[in-house]
């Protein structure tokens, strides 16, 4: 539910197989440096992916495994970059005002949505406007805390108006999430989640068919001619139609991709990266880790992870290191932090500061008066159970999360006693948990942000996790608050570390590893590629299919 935020790299040609390294967004990508031959139009291409869309609507999506297939009908203002610096898209250039609280955006010529609809300062001003109405309940609301109005200047000037400084503006707003749909759309007031040609935007293709639980097709968009400044061509994609099929097992969708019934996947299992790696006629790209880590979030207002002491023995009762690389085979790095170590605001100095304290952690519990042990080894007070529920939303399970997981809870079982409840609970649940605030711990990486933004987002008084728990951490919220007040990044950076800090001091947050997307494909896909502000794989604008 979110998750894991930019010179002028955009979707990279994918190499052949050849090749040897590509950096993309602090990205590795396999395959030899050789001269491309002119890109070919037409074709179709299919993907096999781990998870189905729970909802195409940007504004309302929270499962990053869709915002790549959401990008190819849905532009945004701007574009971030590799470095962290934004380019122009929808908007050609844009001025701040110096007190901060005011952003007057010129907005490209010529740009409409499929249906025909002009994509101007009112299409701005409807599209935050919708997103901003609590009546809506769209998640892409908590970019826009700070959000007053938006003044149509005139058709290709728009000015967004805040209520205060929100250092964290210019990534939101090149964040599919605040992506553009068209007015038209938004006044019916209909389910878009669902999917469907109904869902109209200014991308590159348009939404030509869903099958619930099999697929979704896009089709090129014949019009488009307004990519972001950076993109490698500027009129329509090269593809007639790409389609994306729901393939959840591993096994299937490496099967598929080498029997020839897909022509990329993505997902790759880590024993199965050397069939695609090196081999002949595929290639393997590895995608940016640079947002949030995949991550524990404890909930420290619920019994018994109300007790620090509690939280630090889930914290440093099993060896993390060890067990991720056993899971992931090096194929990922530990995370000490909720942002990830590629990105600039990751907290250097947690590094190998905490976790694998077998005999610490049993001493908390102690001093914490959890010293009893019933039949099947568990500790006990009071005639109860140490036990901690986890509640893991299916929709979001993917990448072998929840066998680390398992082997996480049968650590915490053998080495402290702790009784880590496992549960693989339905989206509805989830949200259940997270109106009451009775959620306990949630394993998650966040939607791709500003490091503040993301912070905020999991740990703020008003974002996703705690927006509705009454006494979230005075400090830590503070602390949150503040930064997003601060524009220059070396002011901000002490105060990101300080955040980071607590939390994982704190035991607010287990970090475990820094997911990234990998990709596997035939060796003759052209333009595969990842967008730095997704931490995924770009939309299908780029991609080509050579002879």
């Amino acid at each position: 539910m979110h998750i894991d935020r930019p010179a002028s790299l955009p979707a990279l040609p994918a190499r052949s197989l050849s090749a040897v390294a590509l950096a993309l967004a602090g990205s590795l990508f396999g395959g030899a440096v050789q001269a491309q031959p002119a890109p070919l139009a037409g074709g179709s291409l299919t993907w096999g992916v781990t998870t189905e869309p729970v909802c195409f609507d940007p504004h309302r999506s929270s499962q990053q495994n869709s915002f790549f297939l959401i990008r190819n009908y849905v532009d945004s203002l701007i574009y971030k970059k590799a470095d962290g610096t934004f380019a122009p898209w929808l908007a050609t250039a844009w001025t701040i005002s110096q007190d901060g609280r005011e952003y007057t955006l010129t907005l490209r010529k010529g740009v409409t949505f499929s249906d025909g609809t002009p994509f101007d300062a009112a299409a701005v001003k409807a599209n935050l406007d919708w997103v901003k109405d609590p009546a809506n309940t769209a998640n892409a609301a908590s970019f826009l805390v700070y959000y007053d109005h938006t003044d149509v200047i005139d058709p290709g000037t728009a000015k967004i108006v805040l209520r205060q400084p929100d250092s964290t503006l210019l990534e939101s707003l090149s964040s599919v999430k605040l992506g553009f749909l068209s007015p038209k759309i938004l006044t019916k007031n209909v389910d878009l989640c669902s999917g469907g040609p109904g869902v109209i935007g200014t991308g590159p293709f348009v939404f030509e068919q869903y099958r619930r639980g099999q697929s979704v097709t896009f089709a090129r968009n014949p019009a488009y001619a307004w990519p972001a400044e950076n993109a490698k061509h500027r009129g329509p994609a090269y593809l007639d139609r790409v389609t994306y099929r729901f393939l959840p097992e591993y096994a299937v969708r490496t099967g598929a991709l080498s029997s020839g019934q897909v022509d990329v996947i993505e997902g790759v299992q880590p024993t199965d990266i050397g069939l695609f790696q090196d081999a002949e006629g595929f290639q393997f790209l590895t995608g940016p880790s640079s947002e949030t880590s995949f991550t524990l979030n404890v909930n420290y207002t619920q019994p018994p992870a109300d007790d620090v002491r509690v939280r630090q023995a889930l914290r440093d009762g099993f060896n993390g290191e060890a067990i991720v690389r056993s899971i992931y085979r090096g194929t990922v790095p530990r995370a000490w932090s909720i942002i990830g170590p590629s990105n600039a605001a990751y907290a250097k100095p947690l590094v190998g500061t905490w976790g694998n304290d077998i005999a610490g952690a049993n001493r908390k519990l102690d001093e914490a008066g959890w010293t009893g042990r019933d039949s099947e080894g568990f500790r006990t007070k009071d005639g109860k159970r140490l036990t901690i529920a986890l509640g893991y939303p299916q929709p979001y399970v993917r990448d072998n999360r929840d066998i680390l997981i398992q082997a996480i809870q049968a650590a915490l079982r053998e080495n402290i006693g702790l009784d880590l409840d496992v549960r693989i609970i339905s989206a509805g649940e989830w949200a259940k948990q997270t109106a009451t605030g009775t959620w306990t711990i949630y394993p998650n990486t966040d939607n791709p942000s500003d490091a503040a933004m993301e912070l905020w987002d999991m740990l703020g008084s008003g974002g996703f996790l705690y927006g509705n728990i009454k006494t979230p951490d005075a400090e830590t919220t503070g602390l949150i608050d503040k930064v997003r007040l601060v524009p220059d990044p070396t002011q901000r950076q002490p105060l990101l570390n300080a955040i980071q800090e607590r939390g994982v001091q704190q035991g607010f947050i287990v970090p475990l590893f820094a997911p990234h997307y990998q990709i596997a494909a035939k060796a003759n896909v052209q333009g595969l590629g990842f967008e730095p502000q997704l931490d995924a794989p770009a939309s299908a604008y780029e991609i080509w299919i050579g002879k």
